[in-house]
């Protein structure tokens, strides 16, 4: 059961599934993002049994709130383009076996599925608002249609279907 811990979130993926930490790949860090300033990656790819690859993002603003002035749903799109640009790449020109591995099954899978893991404060307060609207992002993320047609926001809370659990 593969387990990743992205900040300070624990993902379980269900038995069967293959996952890992994108944006800390040896290819991404020292090489990918290198060759053109502003190359960005999404924190997970994770394969479930059926063929489908799931890019997740993950942000969790219950302690620091979001400054960032790009609009959360193109910061989103821009990882995931440019991570599914790097797959390629990798499998051709990768020096480390397991990402050479994952990025080939990442290339042979048959179905793209987007995930923002967004955590926010629980209770909306002044020091620490709730100030990001998850259904507002998700609408805006549907620009990513032709990557994938139902792009879903979820949280611990509410995981709407996904099969793994965040702690």
């Amino acid at each position: 059961m593969p387990r990743l811990v992205v900040d300070t979130l624990t993902f379980d993926f269900p038995a069967g599934w293959t996952a890992s930490q994108y944006d800390g790949w040896s290819f991404y860090r020292h090489r990918f993002n290198r060759f053109l300033h502003g190359i960005k990656a999404v924190d997970i790819l994770a394969i479930d049994p059926n063929g489908t690859v799931f890019l997740v993002e993950v942000k969790d603003y219950r302690r620091h709130p979001r400054k960032k002035t790009i609009r959360l749903a193109d910061e989103v799109a821009k990882k995931v383009l440019d991570t599914l640009a790097a797959m390629l790449p990798s499998r051709v020109n990768g020096d480390v076996d397991s990402e050479v591995l994952f990025s080939t099954q990442v290339l042979n899978t048959t179905r793209l599925r987007v995930v923002l893991h967004l955590e926010q404060p629980a209770k909306h307060s002044k020091l620490f608002p709730r100030a990001i609207d998850p259904a507002d992002v998700e609408s805006k993320m549907r620009q990513l249609k032709p990557v994938d047609a139902h792009p879903v926001v979820v949280e611990r809370g509410n995981m709407r279907g996904m099969p793994w659990v965040v702690h």
